[in-house]
């Protein structure tokens, strides 16, 4: 079986590569479950001197790894080169953090009685990593890296369309030190995903699409696998009347469009008080004008092209069934001509919620306007979605931007800013969203189960017991 990785800016093969078939992979995950005991065996200092090493390679080779990010996805240079600098914070987080977070813990003694109860976290065993192609180093390290530091062994499957990046990172880690079967790269596509839901293997960590997820807990469920899911979103952002309408129209505009438009935390719907809504609509269209769009290599580049091609079609019918329904097209609107899956970046104005472009995700450099005659009436279109990932209030009120966005269900609120991560925050979705977390404390954890243990002192001989 092959695989070939093509650049999305060109449609040209980069090159194709050699992909295990279910037997093979079978066989991986066995050889992960021999070698994950060993590993676990491992003091957590060596472990996480194993991580240091890897992120020291990172970062020694942050500049190819940046160019060959660009090329396999499309991904603007600089925005791939601040995706591998942005890597620091986070391993920084996990080597500093986990030390403490897994560490055993005694909860209760009594002396009287001679007992004492002890917790203590112990790695999973051999967890699947099903990884993501729009970030595969901030996707790929939320998870494999925690994962490791508990004492996991890891099946790491890229998506297919950051395929070479993949191997980059299996490459890292083995010149880190960290064996083949401890870190065991598993290429391929859906089939290869599939292959890997099955035991040794006790947990599985997918990044992807609420559809994807979907079939991927339905299939983990048959073996009661532990399942972690970050999936899609339809993020909204509200910018009230006493906002900067300069600054947050180049906010908003780098928000949705930013790799793109393909990030599951991008800003895919705007709401505008009405009271500005015209000055704020022609300053985010004037915004939007000026990204520059063209080859990710070039460092003019703002927007290159959609990574997967058939999103495309998607977007096509998005800003169709929109503009059949009465929106106004502020600029974009159309695939542009030429090789690679160029979009042109895309304003909608005048949307109402019966539009796909206001309830649908995107995925690509298209956002949607809707005027709000208030706060309440922003936050009614705001709740209406069955995504829970991140929401946004632009505006001088704190407390008033708190007020509304703790009224609406997401993982992650944002005033004045939006698209943001950080390593000492639980990143997480609700609902069509996703289950569980990564980074923070309860991303460290994810990768560990408690085991408690109660322990008691035996009684003496009677006649030791004696004065």
């Amino acid at each position: 079986m092959t695989l070939t990785v093509r650049n999305p800016a060109t449609g040209e093969a980069i090159e194709t590569i050699e992909t295990p078939g279910p037997d093979e992979i079978a066989r991986r995950a066995a050889r992960a479950e021999a070698a994950q005991r060993g590993w676990a065996a491992t003091p957590l200092p060596e472990r996480a001197a194993a991580i240091e090493r890897f992120a020291a390679h990172v970062e020694a080779q942050r500049e190819p790894l940046a160019q060959l990010l660009s090329r396999e996805t499309g991904k603007p240079i600089r925005q791939a080169r601040a995706e591998l600098a942005g890597l620091a914070p986070r391993f920084r987080w996990f080597l500093e953090r986990s030390p403490a977070v897994l560490a055993e813990q005694v909860l209760e003694t009594d002396e009287a009685s001679g007992t004492e109860q002890r917790l203590r976290w112990e790695p999973l065993g051999v967890v699947a990593n099903i990884s993501a192609w729009n970030y595969p180093w901030f996707v790929g390290v939320n998870v494999f890296v925690p994962a490791l530091l508990a004492g996991n062994a890891v099946l790491y499957k890229p998506s297919e369309f950051a395929t070479l990046t993949g191997r980059e990172i299996a490459r890292g880690m083995r010149q880190a030190g960290i064996a083949e079967d401890v870190f065991a790269f598993v290429p391929g596509g859906g089939a290869a995903g599939e292959a890997l839901l099955a035991p040794p293997v006790r947990a599985v960590y997918f990044t992807g699409s609420y559809r994807t997820g979907r079939r991927v807990n339905e299939r983990a469920a048959a073996h009661l696998m532990r399942v972690q899911l970050e999936l899609g979103g339809k993020d909204p952002l509200y910018v009230t009347e006493d906002v900067s309408i300069g600054w947050a129209a180049r906010a908003a505009a780098e928000g949705a469009m930013y790799n793109a438009g393909q990030s599951c935390c991008a800003v895919e719907r705007i709401y505008v008080h009405e009271a500005i809504y015209p000055r704020f609509s022609e300053a985010l269209v004037a915004e939007v004008e000026r990204l520059r769009v063209g080859d990710p290599l070039d460092e003019a580049t703002d927007v290159g092209p959609l990574c997967r091609p058939a999103q495309l079609e998607v977007l096509e019918a998005q800003v169709r069934d929109a503009l059949e329904q009465g929106a106004r097209l502020g600029c974009g609107g159309a695939r542009l001509p030429g090789p690679g899956a160029y979009f042109a970046p895309t304003v909608l104005l005048d949307c109402h919620h019966g539009m796909q472009v206001m309830t649908e995700e995107s995925f690509g450099p298209v956002i949607g306007l809707e005027p709000v005659a208030n706060d309440e009436e922003a936050l009614e279109r705001m709740r209406d979605t069955h995504y829970g990932l991140t929401a946004a209030v632009f505006g001088a009120d704190r407390e008033r931007a708190q007020r509304i966005l703790s009224q609406i269900e997401t993982g992650t609120a944002y005033w004045n800013c939006c698209d943001r991560v950080s390593a000492c925050l639980p990143w997480s979705g609700r609902r069509h969203s996703g289950i569980g977390a990564t980074l923070g404390d309860e991303g460290i954890r994810a990768f560990a189960a408690p085991r408690a243990w109660h322990l008691r002192r035996p009684p003496m001989p009677r006649e030791e017991a004696q004065p």
